[in-house]
């Protein structure tokens, strides 16, 4: 049986080249997003690349259709977990202003990460394979103008190092990627390219060697987290 990787939240940066890397190494890949109108040039971008995909249109917010999906999608060894907001006209609340609401808003992206992890995580062992997390560095440096984003980074980081201490006895692999910094061919990447007027100079990561890192870390399984920042 071929391996799976299943991309969550994939777009046009980070989770296209996890995507790329995994498809890479043999893997054949799921890509999950909320809307498919970007799928067609994924699936073709992958096939150019000699990675055999399918996609998927799935809000991972709505918990019974993304189920459904991995049930449709089948036995996977692992899974990149990295959806997120990604309007840039709604910024948040800054921390001394964040409400429960806004916290409780936020933590809407923390819970299907466990939903997944519980729905896979049988398979996942069975096969050795791995649990990928990305999110922000707002959960390991303080960043106030951020407000509840930092809270649900915070939570999913550390689910995430403690499944990597919980599992690692049982062959498995989770960890995080951290973030701090634009992601270069991203959405939010693009739509501060868009307006240097707002934004102005910007530093930001490459994709393909936050990727190789994630590789790297699935791999060699010696650490639960790896911080990229520009800051």
């Amino acid at each position: 049986m071929s391996r799976k990787a299943v991309v969550l939240g994939v777009g046009p940066g980070l989770g296209m080249s996890i995507a790329h890397r995994f498809g890479r190494e043999g893997y054949d890949v799921a890509l999950v997003s909320r809307g498919a109108t970007r799928h067609e040039g994924y699936l073709a971008e992958l096939a150019g690349a000699g990675v055999k995909a399918e996609a998927f249109a799935v809000d991972v917010r709505d918990r019974t259709r993304l189920l459904s999906t991995l049930d449709s999608i089948g036995p996977v060894d692992v899974v990149y977990y990295g959806p997120g907001a990604t309007d840039l006209s709604e910024a948040p609340e800054d921390i001394t202003a964040t409400t429960s609401a806004d916290a409780r808003a936020a933590l809407e992206w923390l819970y299907p990460a466990v939903d997944v992890v519980q729905h896979v995580l049988a398979g996942v062992v069975e096969r050795g394979g791995g649990l990928l997390f990305a999110g922000g560095l707002s959960a390991v440096r303080p960043m106030p103008m951020l407000g509840a984003l930092a809270l649900s980074g915070a939570a999913l980081r550390n689910y995430a190092v403690t499944l990597h201490a919980a599992l690692a006895e049982k062959g498995v692999y989770a960890g995080t990627l951290t973030i701090g910094g634009l992601v270069e061919r991203g959405d939010i990447h693009r739509a501060v390219r868009a307006d240097p007027e707002r934004f102005g100079e910007v530093r930001t990561l490459d994709p393909d060697a936050v990727a190789d890192v994630a590789w790297q870390m699935f791999v060699r399984r010696d650490r639960a987290e790896e911080v990229f920042s520009v800051f």
